[in-house]
């Protein structure tokens, strides 16, 4: 869970939050609602096309770290379970969906070089067609993916989503230091916008290396 998407999420808790006190004004009443899931299978920027490129143009497949898992999904169960769980919003909802077990990168890869009917090239099948290398992960990214922060899971009426109950934080403190970041990122103040962005979203835990 990145801190950039940890703020959107704030983000649209906010909007909730004011637009349930505009409705008691008589105003229309909008429900706003979040769905927080892992990766989507053979969506843009799934690893799976990148695979797929990769393993057509003769490989390398190139993964960061040969621990990193991930969670993932099918675009059609996304899908479904994203328009169902809008059916269950309430307003500023934050539902989490069941994505099964983590699958770990490096496995995946190798079944999709197996699929391709190609051999894995390693050191002990130098004659194999397909090489795996590791790149090391990149500034702030992470080996393992969580899919909640500081939260405890509700059920729902639907077996596989569930309801997260997050921290909010004040409409005038969001709004505030927003301006102040859109500022920083404005005039290129990357040491500024990280330590607003830490305040904003206390529980990331910033790469010293960022």
């Amino acid at each position: 869970m990145g801190a950039s998407k940890r703020l959107a999420e704030l983000i649209v808790q906010v909007y909730a939050e004011e637009n349930e006190v505009n409705s008691i004004n008589s105003l229309p009443k909008t429900k706003f609602s979040m769905v927080r899931f892992g990766n989507v299978l053979n969506s843009s920027g799934s690893v799976v096309p990148i695979f797929k490129e990769q393993i057509s143009n003769g490989g390398p497949i190139t993964i960061t770290h040969p621990d990193i898992i991930r969670y993932f999904m099918t675009i059609e169960e996304a899908a479904q379970l994203v328009i169902q769980a809008s059916k269950l919003a309430l307003g500023g909802d934050l539902f989490v969906l069941d994505m099964g077990s983590p699958v770990k990168i490096l496995e995946l890869a190798e079944q999709m070089i197996n699929l391709s009917g190609l051999k894995l090239k390693n050191k002990s099948n130098k004659e194999g067609d397909i090489e795996i290398v590791f790149t090391g992960l990149r500034p702030g990214e992470k080996l393992y993916e969580e899919l909640l922060i500081d939260a405890e899971c509700l059920k729902t009426s639907h077996p596989l989503i569930f309801r997260a109950l997050e921290k909010s934080i004040k409409p005038e403190k969001l709004w505030e230091n927003l301006d102040k970041l859109k500022t920083s990122v404005r005039d290129h103040n990357q040491e500024e916008s990280i330590e607003i962005l830490s305040d904003l979203v206390p529980d990331w835990e910033r790469n010293k290396n960022l």
